[in-house]
């Protein structure tokens, strides 16, 4: 009686992806004009992004274990611009569906939770002992409820802004930092700029600072003609020293939001 009743019982939740055992494949419910329809498989261009950032993610650390932080922190830069296109890829072709956003979800807390925490760690925190291990331990915590608090926020929060330091700004902010200085001799400022960086990252994830998403931009309506001249501009900028602009850039956004917050602080006591 045990086994029917387990072999009989229904998933607790429609919308999310069932497993056919028989045929090995991923089953899930979808809305065509009005009526639901089940249908077996994934979608393979936006799920093979979602792939190749969490390949960049693993591959930046095993170039940290290895020595070549360099490209560790270029691998992560990587995953930011698949991460980013593999939604929108998704959107255009209509092809978004629950396991994607489930897989998109863990593959960034490979490529923008784990992996800058340990290439972070393995450029300058290891010397610390526990401290090194506790400030890599933060980043990675906090880029983890990031993104849960994220998955259960979205349809709830406006579009505008975010909710916490996004952790893929998390991640660039670190891998920026490694980018910029993996060259130089170990010296304490160094340790220390580096604990304030990746500490502080983890702490403004799970912040409720709120931060711009730019969500808002109109990307496809016309615009005068001197914009493509400054997206050149923009582009021979980060042409010139890339590790040094994107990491400021970066740093920038990631202080924008506590700035805001205390300027907002000051006008309401005013």
């Amino acid at each position: 009686m045990t086994e029917e009743k387990k072999t009989d019982a229904k998933p607790e939740s429609k919308n999310s992806p069932e497993l056919d055992i028989a045929a090995g494949e991923v089953v899930e419910e979808e809305l065509v004009e009005g009526a639901k329809v089940r249908r077996k498989g994934i979608y393979l261009l936006p799920n093979a992004l979602t792939t190749a950032s969490l390949f960049s993610g693993f591959y930046a650390i095993v170039s940290a274990a290895n020595g070549v932080f360099d490209n560790a922190a270029i691998a992560i830069f990587v995953s930011m611009i698949l991460d980013g296109l593999d939604g929108r890829v998704a959107r255009m072709t209509n092809t978004q569906s629950k396991f994607g956003e489930e897989y998109d979800s863990l593959a960034d807390m490979v490529a923008f939770g784990v992996a800058p925490g340990m290439v972070a760690f393995f450029w300058a925190l290891n010397g610390l002992d526990k401290v090194g291990w506790a400030i890599t331990f933060i980043y990675v915590a906090g880029a983890a409820l990031r993104l849960a608090r994220f998955n259960t926020q979205i349809g709830s929060v406006d579009k505008k802004v975010f909710v916490g330091l996004p952790s893929p700004a998390a991640a660039a902010c670190v891998a920026g930092l490694v980018w910029c200085f993996h060259l130089y001799e170990p010296a304490t400022w160094l340790t220390l700029l580096s604990i304030i960086v990746v500490g502080g990252s983890g702490v403004l994830m799970v912040s409720n600072v709120l931060y711009r998403s730019f969500k808002d931009l109109d990307m496809r309506g016309r615009v005068p003609f001197a914009a493509i001249l400054l997206v050149v501009l923009i582009l021979v900028v980060i042409a010139l020293d890339p590790a040094t602009v994107l990491f400021t850039a970066f740093l920038i956004y990631a202080l924008s939001g506590p700035v805001r917050a205390l300027f907002r602080y000051k006008t309401k006591r005013i």
